[in-house]
């Protein structure tokens, strides 16, 4: 076997080989330069921005990961405590001006692709999750805003947001209501000043109290006056934790108050919060209520907030992809580097101890890992690229293509990396043996991060459900249809390659119509609850078509390239299509019977 000689250009963060070859071998991202809105930037901007993010995310990030998962934001009645470098990384953040690198240029954005800043800030998600937190929330925050906000709305919170003086969240959830939005309680009440006043509380709120910026800009979900029951009678108002003065100065303290900070296995590093609003600690003008601004109109709210959620859904995808990618290069790292055992074949106890990736279980390991995470982060990226046709192709249909895509593929780039990536995790410790579960090794605390992301922004069966019941069928199937048409299209291209990519195409093929086919089985009768009694399932088959889709994708960037880098892609593709592929047959198997059994499982049977 090949001796591996580090280069310069190594890291245990994200291989900044596979990114380069997505994003220029495969995505061809510098194509995008021909579209107005990107027109000022090149290859060479792209690259910059790329090698500077890596190189601040690894000076600046990594390096209290630990500490802040070791001594997480504490609450003393008053105020939030959080290790200073979490307030000097993201200090540093904004000053290189990444919180609005995708931004508009007309709030001082640099207008950057979204697939490049995905990339770009996938290197802070694997160097430190916790800290890299408090900016994505706040670019998606300003998204939505520019969006959906008035001029006004966008003037006044979206400008700061950008500069980095000012961080913003998303509040969904209550104590009472986790998940199911419809029961949201929270309510707004018309101020007669064009303002509102809030009453309510809010849980598991990123961000949602901390000294590290000016000012926080609550983007909060409430019920107005008369408004319709359930989801359509939402409205979305922005709250921010400081009133700001006309000249945009920091004004009176509203009456957003912290009750308390919930304590994760993971994460920890960022504030996760129970606010209540309007409880009556501060009383901007003597009023009871937190004020709040009404973002567009009333009882549209939960359609404004999918901006957000939908770009958050995808960026926890990217997050949970970078945690099993840093995982699996710490895991490969330490496989290279550890003796212990000795060849198969050798008979004599004094035959010197070998490396543990000599051995044939731990590159199974290692092959699992490259196969979900190069996998993964293929698949985040090109999501971002179809934001970015969405928003900028030249043809209408085009854009609407993209569109399409977007949305049946979203909950797949949610839950599929945050289902295997987190495998990957696991895989990790066990190539760590006894070191991979104590705290000494990073590879343990990448598991507990992880293990959040199959719950944030929608867990695991909500994404099944979404999938199933309204993704894959709405528009009488056309965003199936479009789906299952790209795949052929893969397929027709990976036959005309001949070898290996041919015999891929069969085995892709014929999952991808197992797919369409037992979709429509599904909805046959149009009975739901027959059709979605195996959502997650449902998902888990669908994703790993997707999945082998995309692994055809970069088997034909790679083509005959030369060198382990193209020799590694190609062995992972076999992987896939060898080990994981297969496992789809079972799942459509017990999806085209329609079984039932655990929904016909009574509550007082367990």
């Amino acid at each position: 076997m090949a001796k591996h000689t580090p280069t310069a250009s190594d890291s245990l963060l994200l291989s900044r080989r596979d990114l380069g070859f997505l994003l220029h071998e495969w995505l061809h991202v510098e194509d995008l330069t021909a579209r107005a809105r990107y027109a000022e930037h090149d290859r060479a901007t792209f690259d910059a921005v790329l090698e500077l993010s890596e190189t601040l995310a690894a000076r600046h990030f990594a390096p209290h990961n630990k500490l802040g998962d070791a001594h997480e934001p504490t609450f003393d009645g008053e105020r939030v405590h959080v290790i200073p470098e979490v307030g000097e990384a993201l200090k540093v953040f904004a000053e290189a001006g990444l919180t609005s690198a995708g931004l508009d240029a007309s709030v001082g954005g640099m207008q950057l692709p979204r697939v490049v800043t995905d990339a770009c800030f996938a290197w802070f998600q694997a160097a430190n999750v916790g800290t890299s937190a408090y900016p994505f929330l706040t670019i998606g925050n300003a998204n939505l805003l520019l969006a959906h906000g008035s001029r006004e709305q966008i003037d006044t919170f979206v400008r700061p947001m950008a500069e980095g003086r000012w961080f913003g969240t998303m509040c969904l959830s209550e104590p009472q209501a986790g998940s199911s939005l419809a029961d949201v309680r929270t309510r707004a009440e018309h101020a007669g000043d064009g303002t509102y006043r809030l009453f309510g509380n809010k849980m598991w709120i990123s961000g949602g109290d901390h000294e590290l910026t000016e000012n926080i800009v609550h983007l909060v979900l409430a019920r107005t006056p008369g408004g319709p029951a359930g989801v359509k009678g939402l409205s979305l108002f922005v709250v921010p934790k400081y009133l700001v003065d006309d000249d945009g100065g920091i004004g009176a303290r509203n009456d957003v108050v912290l009750a308390g900070l919930n304590h994760k296995m993971g994460y920890r590093g960022t504030t996760n919060t129970l606010l209540n609003f309007g409880e009556g600690a501060h009383r901007p003008g003597g009023e009871p209520g937190a004020v709040g601004y009404l973002v567009g109109e009333e009882n549209k709210g939960l359609a404004y907030m999918f901006h957000m959620m939908n770009e958050a859904r995808i960026g926890v995808g990217l997050g949970a992809t970078a945690l099993g990618y840093t995982g699996y290069l710490h895991a490969l790292d330490y496989a290279r580097t550890r003796p212990q055992g000795r060849p198969v074949a050798a008979k004599d106890p004094a035959t010197p101890q070998v490396p543990i990736i000599e051995h044939t279980d731990v590159r199974r390991m290692l092959l699992a890992q490259k196969a979900y995470v190069e996998g993964a982060l293929a698949l985040t990226l090109y999501c971002g690229r179809l934001v970015d046709d969405q928003r900028t192709a030249p043809e209408p249909a085009a854009r609407e293509e993209a569109g399409l895509l977007l949305d049946i593929l979203t909950p797949i780039a949610k839950s599929w990396p945050s289902q295997w990536c987190l495998e990957a995790n696991s895989l990790a410790i066990q190539v760590h043996g006894g070191y991979g579960y104590t705290r000494e090794y990073d590879v343990e605390q990448f598991y507990r991060d992880n293990r959040l992301n199959p719950i944030h922004e929608g867990t695991h069966g909500i994404h099944g459900l979404d999938l199933l019941g309204r993704k894959a069928v709405m528009k009488d199937g056309a965003a199936l249809r479009l789906l299952l048409g790209r795949v052929e299209d893969t397929a027709r291209r990976a036959t005309s390659a001949g070898g290996d990519a041919a015999t891929y195409a069969t085995s892709l093929r014929e999952a991808a119509t197992r797919l369409g086919t037992v979709t429509a089985r599904l909805w046959q009768d149009g009975d739901p609850r027959t059709a979605l009694a195996n959502a997650s399932v449902y998902l888990e088959a669908a994703g790993h078509v997707v999945l082998a889709w995309i692994w055809l994708e970069q088997l034909l960037a790679a083509g005959a390239g030369e060198g382990g880098f193209y020799a590694g892609k190609r062995a992972a593709a076999r992987y896939f299509f060898r080990y994981e592929l297969p496992r789809t047959a079972p799942q459509f198997a017990l999806l085209e019977s329609l079984d039932t059994t655990a929904a016909d499982m009574e509550p007082d049977w367990f």
